[in-house]
């Protein structure tokens, strides 16, 4: 026991300097000190609610120890307590300045109108920030610029920070909040009705009631993926059509500081979820729900941040705020039940779920249709994907791009159940639409490959998909299986090889590698990697069995 605790002493004093501060050491008792361990190794694992149990049992540290009383506060965000963390910092007495500190009391000051207070914040957080951390960067000069412009009520305060797209957000919400006349024009710039920056078609639409521009709002409606539309932006949609304008309006308004602040959190946490930094963005997204309770959709990212680190309990908690009669929400919230219910049962419980709750939905949307469709795909129910989209299909008022996509789907779906002769006129027929779009050249070169059908032809398909995305794992894999099939073995390995790189993980890309290894007669390499894919968590049974067998009669 004594070497355990000297163990936790150690531990502490190379957490951070301040210890050396204390002067006894015997305040650090064994109690304290077990309770602060076991909260570090909470929140190594991502466990917010033990953590946080774990810091209030050693709460006295607080004012002794600077890593306790940074971690103590971090909990209490993550556990959505923003109010009691402003309380703790401000009350607390002792004088440690850290990032996350400095960030909470500038989200207090921006709450109680106190500008200038929060001015002061900033200055501190850009004194702490990492410069070489972008995200910290990009989080100090946009808050600045943001700041800057409340202070002055005047948007030539903004400075550009190349950002690009960022500065085209800012001045965006910035040109809304002073009401200016190009303010269409700075959404219309950035705005991609199918990429990265569609979340922003809501905040458009959202000025655009507010300045009752019908037109306007007919011809963005026009320009929305039907079948494809975010959350956020099917939600929209609906309220337009119902016109409740309210619901819609109550979300965020440009001329709220708070609410703009919020949407940056917003975006920083989504920076960081990108990343797998889940921490990081749990207190992003958590600081922005608490500056803009409203937008009860920014939810989604901390529930798609839990999802991803299997806190499913945290996940339905969440999912209990989304409100039953609304059809959008609750058919997000069914999907993500089914998704745990896969996770921690099995395919079948979760498909029995999902169908059973999507026969209960009155006249589904086009989106929610064609979601069910793509969840049959992928429990390989092909014959009722098919069904769906075929009823999807035969619904004419798609863009061409929409009307590829489906018969893309409906094909790979009777490709996978062997109907080729279906799959082949429904790929064809969508790459008559879309010549240029590489996932349909990639499935069915691959396929007619594997067939040993047209093999010239197939293999330009996916010469051409492969040119068109050069780092995408899969299409990397495929044209080097391609390579592997016609028995050119020298180039199959330099794309398998560089397959591996871009997805090292991946069971098939490693048994791929494995097998051009073997063939060119590199078997112990061969035997590594046949190996490797054994130890996998994704690798299915099917596999195993016949990774097993190579190991023992090779090719």
């Amino acid at each position: 026991m004594h070497k355990y605790i000297y163990f936790l002493v150690i531990f502490l004093i190379y957490q951070t300097s301040s210890f050396s501060k204390v002067s006894d050491v015997n305040k650090f008792n064994e109690k304290n000190l077990s309770n602060y361990f076991s909260a570090v190794l909470s929140i190594n694992n991502n466990d917010a609610k033990n953590s946080l149990k774990f810091l209030e049992n050693s709460k006295i540290l607080n004012d002794r120890h600077e890593e306790h009383f940074k971690n103590y506060i971090k909990s209490l965000v993550a556990n959505e307590k923003v109010d009691l963390a402003i309380k703790k910092i401000k009350y607390s007495q002792n004088n440690y300045s850290f990032l996350e500190r400095e960030v909470i009391l500038l989200v207090d000051n921006l709450i109680n109108k106190n500008l200038e207070k929060s001015s002061s914040n900033l200055e501190k957080i850009e004194s702490l920030i990492d410069p070489d951390d972008r995200y910290h960067i990009i989080l100090s000069k946009v808050l600045k610029n943001y700041l800057e412009v409340f202070k002055s009520n005047n948007i030539k305060s903004y400075k550009n920070n190349n950002f690009a797209e960022l500065d085209d957000i800012s001045l965006a919400f910035l040109s809304c909040y002073f009401d200016l006349k190009n303010t269409d024009k700075r959404f219309e710039e950035f705005i991609e009705y199918d990429g990265s920056s569609s979340r922003y078609i809501y905040f458009y639409l959202d000025y655009l009631i507010e300045q009752n521009k019908i037109k306007k709002i007919d011809q963005v409606l026009q320009n929305i993926n039907q079948l494809n539309k975010p959350l956020l932006i099917a939600q929209s949609v609906k309220w337009i059509e119902e016109k409740n304008y309210n619901k819609l309006n109550n979300l965020f308004s440009c001329k709220n500081e708070k609410d703009i602040i919020a949407e940056f959190f917003y975006l920083i946490a989504n920076l960081y979820s990108s990343q797998g930094l889940y921490k990081e963005s749990n207190f992003y997204i958590i600081l922005a729900k608490y500056l803009n309770p409203n937008f009860t959709l920014n939810s989604t990212l901390l529930i798609e941040n839990y999802m991803d680190t299997k806190k499913y309990k945290l996940v339905k908690n969440e999912l209990s705020n989304i409100e039953k009669d609304n059809v959008i929400y609750n058919w997000f919230k069914v999907k993500k039940n089914a998704s745990i219910i896969q996770e921690t049962k099995n395919d079948d419980s979760a498909l029995k779920f999902i169908k059973k709750k999507y026969g209960k939905i009155q006249n589904p949307s086009n989106k929610i249709l064609f979601d069910m469709a793509n969840i049959l795909r992928n429990f390989q129910d092909y014959e009722g994907a098919i069904e769906i989209y075929s009823n999807l299909i035969q619904y004419s008022n798609y863009s061409a791009e929409e009307y590829a996509d489906l018969l893309y789907k409906r094909g790979t779906s009777y490709e996978r159940k062997k109907d080729f002769l279906k799959a082949d006129e429904d790929l064809i027929e969508s790459l008559k639409i879309d010549p240029d779009e590489p996932y349909v050249l990639n499935y069915l070169g691959y396929s007619w490959l594997e067939r040993s059908y047209k093999i010239p032809e197939a293999m330009d398909m996916l010469k051409e998909a492969y040119s068109l995305r050069e780092n995408d794992p899969y299409i990397t894999d495929s044209i080097g299986w391609a390579y592997y099939l016609i028995e050119d073995f020298v180039n199959a390995k330099k794309y398998l090889e560089k397959a591996v790189k871009l997805m090292p993980y991946d069971p098939i890309v490693n048994d791929h590698y494995g097998d051009v290894l073997w063939r060119l007669n590199k078997k112990v390499q061969a035997r590594y990697f046949w190996n490797g894919v054994l130890k996998l968590e994704d690798t299915e049974e099917k596999l195993k069995k016949e990774i097993e067998k190579k190991l023992v009669f090779g090719l």
